[in-house]
């Protein structure tokens, strides 16, 4: 009997009073507005577009770009489009990028780790460097690195040569590499082969171990495979050692390879100011695990080392992956800096195509979407790295 009236009751309850109905309402009416202001401005901007005769659409980028880049791993032309120019850019981002984070976690992991050392120098460089870099806007240090290259750096007759084959000068790092030859083909197939040798190995020593208690050298494992099976294919190629040496001619080496000053400056600025941060994570993550894990380790008689790698950082990668993501994120964001000291990155590509071009808006929403779809696939990525490392509950 009390259900029907409950149920009569709420058959009776008016429109305004009902919660669940009133939130419908006002979607709806947050959607209209949204679709309201959007035409707005996409109108009024389109209105004003064809005011002042500007073309708009994406068009552009199959006409010629007419402008040079200084550094590119494709083959590009002032001759080429713009679409061509823009995935130059976009390759020069990615490139900084990857390589940035790479050594800025293996730089931050290492600071963070001497930031606990019980050594009191250790323990104080360590402290000093992660207070002056992060104190020091990245800006600031982008530029002291540039003018570190092209003022106090000596010219490419005096170039610095600690020795053969290398050289340091203001037109950046010059130094030879291997002449090309078929072998270095099959090294380079051979080290991906090892690779997933070596995550098989590594797969099984974990279940070995799990099941007989027994620990497989695996790291000593891989440094052999990864050495050994290379060093077999340049065997069996001839063995070949001839080399690309640079050679000063006129004014700039020729040969070898050339890492730029402002390829140099960029990445030794973003590298050295993100580890800071980074340091401090993996510092805070260790010291989250609790310190009874530590003696328990070395009451069963594992060695520092051995402490470390397979008690500590395992646990501590729990608490260190989210921020570890954040400040993946902000270096990559932070590489669109590379336009203040001439950096030729997708932000400064586009940039130049808007100049020529005047078409704004499409090249701001292609930024938009670059750096976008950088953020999403790193955070994808570390998600699912967090996911593999949380706890699994029984």
């Amino acid at each position: 009997m009390n259900q029907a009236i409950d149920n009569k009751n709420s058959d009776h309850i008016s429109f305004w009073y009902d919660p669940d109905k009133r939130s419908i309402l006002y979607q709806i009416g947050a959607a209209c507005l949204f679709v309201f202001v959007a035409w707005y401005l996409i109108s009024n901007t389109m209105a004003n577009l064809e005011r002042q005769s500007i073309a708009t659409g994406f068009g552009f980028l199959n006409k010629e770009a007419a402008f040079e880049i200084g550094e590119s791993l494709i083959e590009y032309s002032a001759a080429d489009r713009y679409a061509r120019a823009l995935g130059v850019g976009f390759i020069n981002t990615l490139l900084v990028s990857f390589i940035g984070v790479v050594l800025t976690v293996i730089l931050g992991t290492f600071l963070g780790i001497a930031r606990l050392s019980k050594n009191w120098l250790i323990n104080k460089c360590a402290a000093g460097y992660i207070e002056l870099f992060q104190d020091i806007p990245v800006l600031l240090q982008l530029f002291f690195w540039y003018a570190f290259f092209y003022e106090m750096l000596p010219s490419p007759r005096d170039a610095l040569s600690p020795f053969k084959g290398l050289f340091l000068c203001n037109r950046g790092l010059i130094f030879g590499i291997p002449q090309g030859h078929p072998a270095y083909k099959y090294m380079a197939i051979a080290v991906i082969i090892a690779v997933i040798v070596i995550f098989f190995i590594k797969k099984w020593a974990k279940k070995r171990q799990d099941s007989t208690g027994k620990s497989f050298p695996v790291f000593f494992t891989s440094i052999i495979l990864l050495l050994g099976f290379p060093f077999v294919c340049w065997l069996f190629g001839g063995a070949p050692t001839d080399m690309n040496i640079p050679v000063l001619k006129g004014f700039n080496f020729k040969g070898g390879l050339s890492i730029s000053p402002e390829f140099a400056a960029l990445l030794l600025g973003l590298v050295l100011y993100t580890a800071a941060f980074v340091a401090e994570v993996v510092r805070a993550g260790i010291q989250s695990v609790a310190k009874g894990q530590t003696e328990a380790a070395m009451a069963i008689g594992l060695k520092p080392g051995h402490v470390l790698n397979l008690i500590i950082l395992p646990q501590a990668l729990r608490v260190i992956i989210p921020p570890l993501t954040s400040q993946m994120l902000n270096l990559t964001k932070n590489s669109s800096l590379a336009v203040a000291i001439g950096y030729p990155d997708f932000v400064s590509v586009a940039g130049t195509a808007i100049n020529q071009t005047g078409q704004a808006i499409e090249g701001v929403m292609l930024i938009m979407i670059v750096y976008l779809i950088f953020s999403l696939s790193t955070s994808a990525f570390m998600n699912w790295y967090n996911k593999k490392m949380a706890i699994v509950e029984r």
